[in-house]
Order: C-alpha cells, then sequence, then structure tokens
C-alpha cells in the first residue's frame, strides 16, 4: 500500500520489557496523531512525534491491562488528547467511564481525514477492541501473529475469545494486515490468511478444543517466538 497515496501512515514502536507495540497513526492532511495504547517509554512515544512536528490529538485504548496502559497519563500531560476506549472496556476497568469519547463496536473515529473503524472483540477482555483503518487491523491483545492474547487473566473468556475470532474471519478481507500488541511471533506483521493457515487457534471447529487449548495446552508447548503451526485434524499440533 502507498501510504502517502491514501492519506495515513502507521508507525509502530516496540517498547518495553514485554514487547509492546505503541502504534502511531499520522493523518497527512492535518498532521494529526492518535497514538494507540501508549506505554512504558512515554519519552520516545513523544520524541517521535514532535521530531516530526506533529501533534498527538487522539489515544486509542484496544483495552485497559496495564502493559497497555501506563503512559497515558504522560501523553495527557503533553498533548490535550481525547481518549477512546469502548464503553465496556471502561465499565470492566472503572476508569474514564465519564468520557465522550466511549464506544460501541461498529463506531468511527475520525482522525483528520482518516477513517478508523471501531471493532468490539472480546475474550482478552470484556472491551477489547481492534481498529480497522485501511487494510489494516490493529488487534491489540485479542490477535497475535501465530497467536493471541490469554484469558487467565481477570475479566477473560476463552469461549468469548473463540467466537471473537471466528468473527473476525467473517469480517475481514484475508489480505489484511494484522498490526499485533507485543512482539511475540518470528515476523512482526502478517495477514489474516496467513493467521487463518498458520495459527493454531484458528484451527479449532469446535469451541471446546479451542478452551483446552487455550488455557492449558497452549502455553505448555509453545514459546516465543511463534511460528507457524501446520493443521492436523481438530487439534492444531
Amino acid at each position: 500500500m502507498d501510504q502517502n497515496k491514501i492519506g495515513y501512515s502507521i508507525k509502530a514502536l516496540e517498547l518495553g520489557p514485554m514487547e509492546n507495540f505503541v502504534y502511531l497513526i499520522h493523518d497527512h492532511a492535518t498532521d494529526r496523531v492518535a497514538v494507540v495504547d501508549p506505554a512504558w517509554e512515554p519519552a520516545e512515544i513523544l520524541k517521535s512525534v514532535r521530531e516530526k512536528g506533529l501533534r498527538i490529538t487522539d489515544i486509542l485504548l484496544t483495552h485497559s491491562h496495564n502493559d497497555h496502559i501506563n503512559a497515558i497519563d504522560d501523553v495527557l500531560a503533553a498533548y490535550d488528547a481525547q481518549v477512546h476506549l469502548l464503553s465496556a472496556e471502561a465499565k470492566f476497568w472503572g476508569h474514564y467511564q465519564d468520557i465522550p469519547t466511549l464506544h460501541h463496536g461498529g463506531d468511527v473515529i475520525t482522525l483528520g481525514q482518516t477513517r478508523i473503524d471501531v471493532l468490539h472483540t472480546p475474550g482478552h477482555t470484556p472491551g477489547s477492541a481492534c481498529y480497522h483503518i485501511g487494510d489494516q487491523l490493529i488487534a491489540g491483545d485479542t490477535l497475535f501473529v501465530f497467536g493471541c492474547g490469554r484469558c487467565d487473566l481477570r475479566g477473560g473468556d476463552p469461549s468469548v475469545l473463540f467466537d471473537t475470532l471466528k468473527d473476525l474471519r467473517t469480517k475481514l478481507p484475508p489480505q489484511t494486515i494484522l498490526l499485533p500488541g507485543h512482539h511475540y511471533a518470528e515476523k512482526k506483521t502478517s495477514t489474516l490468511q496467513e493467521q487463518y493457515d498458520g495459527n493454531p487457534f484458528y484451527h479449532f471447529d469446535k469451541r471446546e478444543d479451542f478452551i483446552h487449548y487455550r488455557m492449558v495446552e497452549h502455553d505448555r508447548t509453545r514459546r516465543p517466538p511463534l511460528t507457524p503451526v501446520r493443521r492436523v485434524g481438530a487439534k492444531g499440533e
């Protein structure tokens, strides 16, 4: 994709001890920037914006776990930015429940001339969100390259995540480029088609098999960097 022609670009910053991806969405027409999941190294985030003469006007949260939100206050101290998250996540988190930019699945955020579609993708947390921009999907901890988010933390539900991953497959084109919340794999990005083929969490047709694999088997058998898995029947590996 020629990002100069489409009017926006997305820069990934890999920050912190958990290899988080913090994304900067730059609308070229207005030089507005939305930062997705600001965490760990606020000075690096602010430097990346300021050195290009841009300004942060929006903060988009995929979910409220601390490793994705611990630099929010630093960004807000530097810029008068609007915070965006799903209403369900604000309720689960217990913060930002009274801001005017709470969203529901199906909403659209307009960053200058850039359209950002908000998808409700629960499972990792009740109000987890993905942001669909052009042919790219910023997925937070809902879907990783050749993996997916944990469900054993507070608010996680593997049965719900099973439905969410199936739903993404029906709603988004297979050539959509996945931008995950962490660098846990052998590559930083992937297409969704690559995930359907090589991500073991897309290899289960039965809910109970998915739940068992997510909650019991996966963390005992796989370690980063994650690589594609060949599908073998319904067991995924």
